[in-house]
């Protein structure tokens, strides 16, 4: 069970699209979007980095190839000696962009696109460019990964096939898995000195963590998720009690919203409210961190929360969920957490933009 996003108007010229798959189709998509709002045609394109967050992002693309192509392996494209790596998203996005400071690629399991923007948002910050793009991949998943991810119980059931608006439940008694979404997004970083007023500006992330917890494989870690809210939070100059607002992880998996919601207890989140972007557009997994934030920019622009679908009977009532219903919130405080198989933990604070 899952979301499928509708065909993207492909912004390919055809010599090129006939050698890129939904993956590379959509980010370009999602960077061209981006690309205008910021305003980047007015920088120096050696000024202009780019950071891919994912890994293994075109696996479905792969394994249709391989079903075509085994019984004709002597007539299999060149070009498949590169298209299989990640750095193939950069490649594309650098030769239909002028970006010409850097370009690389960062996997972090479901964090990859929270670390790609903390990789970005870092690079401005040291003055290594004057702007960085970072984009969650859309991840391009076979039927191979999902019964995996099935069989490993990350994966919501058949429970509420007769029912999918009510499958995607995080934090949710009954919740029973992440239903998966295909989605993808494109956030720029820029120094502010060097924008033009024109250019969108949503906010600025203040604080940063990234942790490593120790773990292989899917197991959540209370310790680890505790430490990057905190260290986050330490950055930003901020008390757990001054967070407004904080836009959870929330996949919708027993181990992992529990885990999630012993960690905002135990870091202190009295005063904030809280929802999940997930529920309403499933889980991205590499991409989900960065249309989370995203979420958490738009949302700080309009002074408005959005609801979290199907939260009926929240598995810890105590905390300031945001239900069923949007409301107009103003808040200044704002924490975004991602967290990926791995052992890997990552959170960020998000703040207005002093002055715009």
């Amino acid at each position: 069970m899952g979301a499928e996003i509708p065909e993207v108007r492909d912004p390919l010229p055809p010599r090129i699209s006939r050698t890129t798959g939904l993956t590379g189709r959509v980010t370009v998509a999602v960077v061209q979007e981006a690309w205008r709002d910021a305003g980047l045609d007015d920088v120096d394109p050696d000024q202009i980095g780019l950071i891919i967050g994912g890994s293994n992002v075109q696996t479905r693309e792969q394994l249709l190839l391989q079903d075509v192509q085994t019984e004709k392996l002597r007539f299999l494209s060149p070009q498949l000696g590169y298209r299989f790596m990640d750095t193939d998203l950069c490649g594309l996005c650098t030769s239909v962009f002028p970006i010409r400071g850097f370009a690389y690629a960062v996997g972090a399991a479901s964090a990859s696109g929270l670390l790609a923007i903390q990789h970005a948002a870092a690079a401005v910050q040291v003055g290594r460019v004057q702007a960085c793009i970072a984009v969650g991949a859309l991840q391009d998943l076979s039927y191979v990964e999902l019964q995996a991810l099935r069989s490993l119980g990350a994966m919501g059931s058949d429970r509420f096939a007769e029912m999918p608006d009510q499958a995607c439940r995080p934090f949710d008694r009954d919740r029973d898995g992440f239903i998966f979404g295909e989605c993808s997004a494109a956030i720029v970083f820029r120094r502010l000195d060097q924008v033009n007023r024109s250019a969108g500006i949503y906010g600025a992330i203040t604080g940063s963590a990234h942790v490593a917890d120790g773990n292989r494989g899917p197991e959540p870690s209370l310790s680890g998720e505790v430490r990057a809210i905190r260290r986050a939070i330490g950055q930003a100059g901020l008390r757990p009690e001054d967070v407004d607002y904080v836009n959870a992880h929330g996949t919708g998996s027993p181990a992992g919203d529990d885990t999630e919601v012993a960690a905002f207890r135990e870091s202190g989140l009295v005063n904030a409210r809280i929802n999940a972007t997930k529920s309403i557009v499933g889980h991205g997994l590499s991409a989900a961190g960065a249309v989370e934030l995203a979420a958490v920019f738009l949302q700080m622009r309009d002074q408005r929360l959005h609801a979290t679908r199907n939260l009926d009977h929240p598995i810890a009532p105590e905390l300031l969920w945001m239900g069923r219903e949007p409301e107009s919130v103003g808040f200044r405080n704002a924490l975004k957490v991602s967290f990926g198989f791995g052992g890997i933990d990552t959170a960020v604070v998000v703040q207005p933009v002093q002055g715009r």
